[in-house]
C-alpha cells in the first residue's frame, strides 16, 4: 500500500472478515492513499472475500473466531504500525472524511490524543446514502494501539479513551450494517448467544423485562432513533428489533436455549 507522499503519520487499517465479497471492496477502496497497509483477519470466508483482499493489496491472516473484541485485538497486534485505523468490512468512509483525515495525518499528533472518535451512520440495504436524521453511534477508529487497545471480550469491541485524550473525526463513517430484514434477523441471534455466553448471572426480573422491553425497545428505535423517517422500511426495521429482544431476554432467562 502506498499512502499519499504528503501523509506525514502511518496508519494500518485493520478489518476482520468472513464472507464479505459482496461489500468489502467499498471498505478497501475508502482507505486507498491514507494507509500504509491494510490487515485483514479472517476467519473462513467461502465467497471469494480473501481473493478481493489481497489482489487490492491487503495481508490477509487466517484466525478461527472466537469474538469481536478477540478478533481486532489480534489484528492490532500483527499491524505494522502504532496508529490504527479499525473498520468493518460493511463500512466507508466518505470523502469528506478522506479530506479530514488527510488534513489530520499530514501533521503531527498532539502527545495528549491517544485517539480519535468518529459518527458512526447507519445506512439501509441498497441506499448510498444514510435516511434523514439516521442513527449513529460515536466509537473510537483511530488510536495509538501503545496507549489504548480492544478488549480481550467476545462482545464488547469498543476502544475506551478518555475524553481528555480524545479527539474528533467530524465527518463520518457511514455503516451498512444488515444485507436484509432476513440478515437482521440472523445477525442478531448470533450475537445475542455470544453476549449471553459472558453473562452468567439470571437476573428474576427478566420475565417481567420479557413482557414490557420490547415494546420499550420499538419506542426507542421507531422514534428517538428515528427509524420513522424511513417509511415502512424503517418500521419493519424496529418493530423486528423489538422482537429480537424478547429472544435475547429468552435465551437468558432459559440458558439451555443459548446451545440450540
Amino acid at each position: 500500500m502506498k499512502p499519499d507522499p504528503a501523509l506525514r503519520i502511518p496508519v494500518s487499517c485493520t478489518i476482520i472478515t468472513k464472507n464479505e465479497a459482496d461489500r468489502i471492496l467499498r471498505c478497501l477502496e475508502s482507505v486507498r492513499g491514507l494507509v500504509s497497509e491494510i490487515v485483514v483477519v479472517d476467519s473462513g470466508s467461502t465467497d471469494g472475500t480473501v481473493t478481493i483482499c489481497e489482489d487490492f493489496g491487503a495481508t490477509c491472516i487466517h484466525r478461527d473466531w472466537e469474538g469481536y473484541g478477540q478478533q481486532k485485538r489480534f489484528a492490532e497486534g500483527v499491524a505494522r504500525h502504532d496508529w490504527i485505523l479499525n473498520l468493518d468490512a460493511d463500512e466507508w468512509l466518505t470523502e469528506a472524511t478522506r479530506a479530514e483525515l488527510t488534513k489530520l495525518l499530514s501533521a503531527p499528533i498532539p502527545e495528549a490524543i491517544h485517539g480519535f472518535e468518529f459518527r458512526i451512520t447507519q445506512v439501509y440495504p441498497g441506499d448510498a446514502r444514510p435516511r434523514p436524521l439516521a442513527d449513529y453511534h460515536d466509537y473510537v477508529r483511530l488510536y495509538d494501539r501503545t496507549r489504548c487497545r480492544f478488549p480481550d471480550s467476545a462482545v464488547f469491541d469498543e476502544v475506551k479513551v478518555a475524553p481528555a485524550h480524545r479527539g474528533r473525526i467530524r465527518a463520518p463513517i457511514f455503516h451498512q450494517s444488515i444485507r436484509s430484514i432476513a440478515h437482521l434477523v440472523e445477525k442478531n441471534i448470533a450475537y445475542y448467544k455470544l453476549q449471553t455466553g459472558e453473562i452468567k448471572k439470571k437476573s428474576p426480573l427478566t420475565p417481567l423485562r420479557i413482557a414490557f422491553e420490547p415494546m420499550l425497545v420499538f419506542f426507542k428505535y421507531y422514534f428517538m432513533k428515528m427509524h420513522v423517517t424511513g417509511g415502512v422500511y424503517g418500521f419493519i426495521v424496529a418493530i423486528t428489533i423489538a422482537m429480537l429482544r424478547t429472544y435475547r431476554l429468552a435465551i437468558l432467562y432459559f440458558p439451555k436455549e443459548r446451545t440450540r
